[in-house]
């Protein structure tokens, strides 16, 4: 990933903890907004303020190339972005696709199955 410390980027949360929020970058990077990073206010609870999936900004904090991972901030700068937007792509029909697929996947499992143990 091209992103150096100081830098604004935006990301999807993958994870809300008592302590902080775990975010999802681009080229696998993942990292951490700490409770101390989101706000100089009392924070009471951070899943009242994030949801898993939510699309945030972030400010590269600092950078560990070996393990891939980022401390991240959110202080002082606007991290609200448009939910609507989605770093995931949608595919398919949701659960309708696996209804609709159900029987088939499971009798070619069977069938596989049958022949590993023939």
């Amino acid at each position: 990933m091209n992103i150096k410390v100081g830098d604004i980027v935006k990301g999807q949360v993958t994870g809300v903890t008592p302590y902080g929020v775990f975010v999802s970058l681009e080229d696998d990077y993942t990292g951490l907004v700490h409770i101390s990073e989101v706000s100089d206010k009392y924070i009471r609870s951070l899943s009242e303020i994030f949801s898993i999936g939510d699309i945030i900004n972030v400010k590269i904090v600092d950078i560990d190339e070996d393990k891939s991972q980022v401390k991240l901030s959110i202080k002082k700068i606007d991290f609200k972005v448009d939910q609507s937007l989605s770093m995931i792509p949608e595919s398919g029909k949701g659960f309708g696709l696996l209804e609709e697929n159900l029987e088939k996947w499971t009798n070619m499992k069977i069938e596989e199955i049958k022949l590993k143990n023939d």
